[in-house]
């Protein structure tokens, strides 16, 4: 793909690798391309990083059409930089453009544009321990129009944020709590796909586990309210007399790509690992009996992240004596030594970029 590069005049300073936050700080350049009926998706390119000018009447502010993604490049001890299954969240990506009737993306081309910003970007990628480059491609509805359709035009841009850890906790474990009040997604719904308003859906619970000094909600099914789904930021998992246990995909369950990496190592490692639906209360009957001996979650932006308390309704249960198991602890060092080019890649998941 021939993708025409505009450098910005003024480039910015690059924060402090060593006390880097999450989604505060922003690179030099951004690619943007566009999408109209009759010329589908082109004028792809790579242009200083700026606001998009919007009409107010823009569908995506008034009706929600958008989705996004989220993904990482990684600096090894050598210097390289390389993404993690990249390919999985372009597919991902595409899903949720199906959902919310946006146009397919060629993914291929996408993993380009990917690579010649990172390139081009190569210096805002940290180098201290446990920092990255966050990646977030996003597609939006461009129409200036009120009225519920599916707009005709788009645009398609990735932007790139150095970040550290995303949690306050960094790997220690966090806690959460279960919401019977509120729910997130139905099946059915757009709970499968990476869209803006299930992140909305989830704001007014999260301020109230906030408030009550926890760090995220976990989700119930949003039909019976019985059954684990999700926490805000990332899947759950469980370990439960000794087997690995994490909520099947229903519909209204992001298919994270880190949760996908779980299973798919564990299988390679042939340990016991199920994916099946699991109620709050088998949860709580496990820990009662003494079976639960670890809960932990998933995702691109913590990777894995332990959970050492859980509040539902007016009961408080400690997992692991609030400590890192360790079947957190393996998994979490064995998906980043790979990311960061420490191990041996098994599953053939790495994508170098320079």
């Amino acid at each position: 793909m021939d993708t025409p590069i505009t450098h910005s005049q003024t480039l910015k300073s690059k924060p402090d690798a060593t006390a880097l936050g999450f989604g505060t700080n922003f690179t030099d350049h951004m690619f943007n391309m566009d999408y109209t009926a009759d010329k589908g998706w082109h004028a792809p390119r790579i242009e200083p990083y700026a606001p998009i000018e919007m009409d107010p009447a823009t569908m995506f502010l008034h009706y929600g059409q958008g989705v996004f993604e989220g993904l990482k490049a990684y600096r090894t001890a050598t210097g390289k930089i390389q993404l993690f299954r990249p390919q999985e969240n372009i597919k991902r990506l595409n899903r949720s453009c199906k959902r919310l009737c946006i146009p397919a993306v060629d993914e291929n081309m996408v993993l380009d544009a990917m690579k010649q910003l990172i390139s081009l970007e190569k210096d805002w990628v940290p180098d201290a321990p446990e920092t990255s480059l966050y990646i977030r491609p996003t597609i939006i509805a461009m129409d200036p129009f009120l009225g519920v359709r599916a707009s005709y035009t788009y645009r398609l841009f990735i932007i790139l944020s150095p970040v550290g850890a995303y949690y306050p906790e960094g790997f220690n474990p966090v806690k959460i709590m279960v919401t019977s009040d509120y729910v997130r997604a139905v099946r059915g719904g757009v709970g499968e796909a990476k869209t803006p308003g299930n992140y909305a859906a989830s704001l007014l619970a999260g301020e109230q586990a906030h408030d009550a000094g926890y760090t995220q909600v976990l989700w119930l099914d949003g039909v019976e309210q019985k059954y684990l789904e999700e926490v805000g930021a990332m899947n759950i998992f469980f370990v439960i007399d000794n087997e690995i246990i994490t909520p099947a995909l229903n519909g209204s369950i992001l298919p994270g790509i880190t949760r996908d990496s779980v299973i798919e190592l564990a299988r390679h490692w042939n340990e016991r690992v199920s994916e099946r639906k699991i109620s709050i209360d088998e949860l709580m009957e496990a820990h009662d009996a003494g079976k639960l001996q670890e809960g932990f979650g998933a995702g691109t932006a913590a990777v894995i992240s332990p959970v050492g308390e859980i509040k539902y309704r007016d009961r408080v249960i400690t997992i692991a004596d609030n400590r890192v198991g360790p079947v957190a602890q393996k998994y979490y060092q064995a998906i980043t030594d790979i990311q960061y080019g420490k191990a041996d890649d098994p599953k053939s998941w790495i994508v170098p970029v320079s």
